[in-house]
């Protein structure tokens, strides 16, 4: 769905006088005077207003209450764990509180440039600390101490003064050099990569721009809507494109800031990270190294810095240095991927099919499966009328006439990890299982819904079918899982889906770019995707943190609701079996190694997540450390025992020199969670069978 906005220029250029804060303390300040707002920044300021005030869905008033949420974003964007201003300083920032609504109305940048050059200078001071305390030897760190540092501070007060956060920092660099003493680095090292950091830090604060303020004050303004709508600098826009923001066509790999680390979101499906089998979602990237090249430390840094770093030129290699997300939370023993960059070939993508055996009640079945990674169409052969140009629907089409003359009793669609393509091959996928009717709505800013159609009259496969779905399974996913849930069409079986429900477009600036939800997607029912995503029938435990991955971790996420629903409901074939087919599920997984080993690690993460005070008292941590590394042994070891397989006698790191498993050489009765959704939905077919018999 394509829109096309009118960026109205904007002739006059207002600004109004701000009394400045008092100067700070450090000397440092000095080095960011010449940091000003540029006349070109101020109009792409104004334009940035009046785009989100007439085109964004939710039209929200840019007033004070906004101002609150502007200010306190941006402090969350420049300080999230509160280590760097003092009480001091935001008691002065707190006389713009409810300001800032004016200050953008009028172009008046000055206030967002004021905070952030502060924020520099108490950066700088608190790297000279670091450096400081570091020069005296990480030998002379005194780890008998019982003292504590409080890793989760969204909640924490501002620190009083200098002195305070001293104290702050000494046990935050005390804890950087415990995790890596833990990780097995020699004092030697951990001093020259911990110095070697914060220099670096250091000089790159030397090196902020302009731009580089405007575009964290805008976003700060920009991301109060959702977090979907952000300002694009003239350097950062070529990086992103509508459908995949912070894509690296490099690694197919979506990355976010998490604090001061990157973190990985999800892999293009295909893509070479994808491939690689050693990078997972939620790990955290920590290193960047060219080829055989240096590895060069990018904690601290921004995201669009280690972007630059991670892409290349095809064919090249980048090493990655990579904490897994699977780590205890205090573990910072990483390993290193070797990865060749390279464009994700759409051939690569292609759905593909497998048949699944099983045994239930005493019989042989057969399930087609096919796996579908994205929702692909190959536009260029398209436009040019080739008749054969890829699509998923067409490939889907292929496979389903094929395993339909192999006789197979059902079909299970498998959109694990599918984070979507397509909005037009979502619709017409679906019309392969349907017969004419509304595949999803998609509901304007101006509250028009447009509804989108399947206009083919016909069923082509009529069986039986399931989708398995799972946290990764996004936007194109959730259209599809949501139309075959509301048509009755299949059993949706597996995790909560990601809930990304909303539509973006760009929009050039006269400076950069403007990237801003206009619409968002409704199912048949009238329910929206967002936020809450398509919830299956039967649930499989998640395989990710749902808080740390999916719509609703973003902050400012645009809430779930419903509008006018598209068709009539109808009777639910499967609703009188489902208490039936959900205790079925839970004797059958009680006892089943992958389910129940699944279960007790996201209850172990879950369970480590909430304590967020560690000791900085060595002997305490390894011992934590070694308990917990103990419970996920023992879990392994569980789970290898129930599948017949040798146990363990330590949890190995893995080899960074190993090759990728075959996934050709991996049989689909090998997948738990695929031959669970197997046994569902033969056991609805066995249920169904029987209720018509009588």
């Amino acid at each position: 769905m394509k829109r096309s906005l009118i960026c109205s220029a904007l002739a006059f250029v207002f600004s109004i006088s701000v009394l400045p804060l008092h100067a700070s303390t450090t000397s440092a300040s000095d080095s960011w005077d010449s940091i000003q707002p540029d006349r070109e920044q101020v109009i792409a300021s104004l334009n940035v207003v009046e785009l989100l005030k007439r085109h964004h869905y939710n039209k929200p008033p840019l007033n004070d209450e906004r101002s609150v949420k502007i200010y306190e974003g941006y402090l969350k964007l420049l300080d999230p764990a509160k280590m760097y201003f003092t009480a001091g300083d935001i008691a002065e920032f707190n006389q713009w509180k409810t300001q800032f609504d004016d200050f953008l109305k009028s172009g008046d940048l000055d206030p967002g440039f004021t905070i952030y050059k502060r924020h520099l200078d108490r950066l700088k001071e608190r790297l000279d600390f670091a450096l400081a305390m570091l020069d005296k030897g990480v030998d002379k760190i005194d780890f008998s101490v019982d003292e504590s540092l409080e890793t989760d501070r969204e909640k924490a007060t501002w620190a009083k003064d200098r002195a305070a956060l001293d104290d702050l920092w000494r046990k935050r660099v005390k804890d950087e050099v415990l995790r890596l003493k833990i990780a097995n680095k020699e004092p030697k090292a951990i001093q020259e990569l911990l110095v070697k950091r914060y220099k670096n830090q250091l000089s790159r604060l030397e090196q902020t721009r302009g731009e580089d303020v405007f575009q964290a004050y805008i976003n700060a303004f920009a991301q109060t809507y959702d977090p979907h709508t952000q300002y694009l600098s003239p350097d950062n826009a070529e990086n992103f494109d509508i459908n995949m923001s912070l894509s690296l066509e490099g690694i197919g790999a979506v990355l976010q800031s998490d604090n001061e680390h990157v973190k990985v979101v999800r892999l293009v499906p295909a893509g070479p990270a994808e491939k690689s089998k050693q990078i997972a979602p939620a790990d955290k990237i920590v290193g960047v190294a060219q080829g055989n090249g240096e590895m060069v430390d990018v904690i601290g840094w921004r995201l669009d810095e280690v972007v630059k770093l991670i892409r290349g030129p095809k064919g090249s290699v980048v090493r990655l240095e990579v904490v897994p997300a699977n780590n205890a939370p205090n573990d910072q023993s990483s390993k290193i991927v070797s990865i060749t960059r390279e464009a994700v070939k759409l051939e690569e993508q292609a759905a593909k099919k497998s048949v699944l055996n099983l045994e239930h009640d005493g019989h042989a079945f057969k399930l087609g499966v096919i796996e579908v990674p994205a929702f692909y169409l190959d536009f260029k052969a398209f436009r040019a009328g080739d008749p054969e140009y890829k699509s998923t629907t067409r490939d889907v089409k292929k496979l389903l006439g094929e395993l339909q003359k192999e006789k197979v009793d059902g079909v299970v669609i498998d959109l694990r990890n599918n984070g979507g393509g397509s909005l037009q091959e979502a619709t017409e996928l679906t019309g392969l299982f349907i017969d004419q009717g509304p595949t999803v709505l998609v509901r304007n800013s101006d509250g028009r819904v447009d509804v989108l159609a399947d206009e083919n009259t016909g069923i082509f496969y009529k069986g039986p079918m399931a989708v398995l779905v799972n946290r990764l399974s996004a936007s194109a996913s959730e259209i599809f899982a949501g139309a075959m849930q509301d048509y009755h069409r299949a059993l949706i079986i597996g995790g909560q889906t990601f809930g990304k429900g909303t539509v973006q477009t760009i929009q050039p600036l006269n400076h950069g770019e403007l990237k801003l939800t206009l619409a968002k997607f409704y199912r048949v029912s009238g329910q929206s995707t967002q936020h809450q995503g398509v919830i299956p029938d039967i649930e499989y435990p998640s395989v990710v943190d749902t808080k740390e991955i999916g719509e609703s971790a973003l902050p400012e996420a645009m809430p779930w609701d419903s509008i006018r629903p598209a068709i009539k409901p109808e009777v639910d074939p499967f609703k009188p079996f489902l208490a039936e087919l959900k205790a079925r599920h839970d004797s059958r997984t009680a006892h089943n190694p992958d389910f129940v080993y699944s279960r007790e690690r996201l209850a172990l993460a879950q369970k480590l997540m909430k304590e967020t005070t560690i000791t900085l008292n060595e002997a305490k941590r390894r011992a934590q450390q070694a308990d917990i590394e103990s419970k996920q042994l023992a879990m392994e070891n569980s789970r290898r025992k129930g599948k017949g397989e040798e146990p363990l006698k330590e949890l190995k790191k893995e080899d960074e020199d190993a090759l990728p498993l075959d996934d050709d050489k991996t049989k689909p009765e090998d997948d738990a969670y695929l031959t669970e959704t197997g046994q569902i939905l033969l056991d609805y077919l066995g249920l169904n069978s029987a209720v018509a018999k009588h």
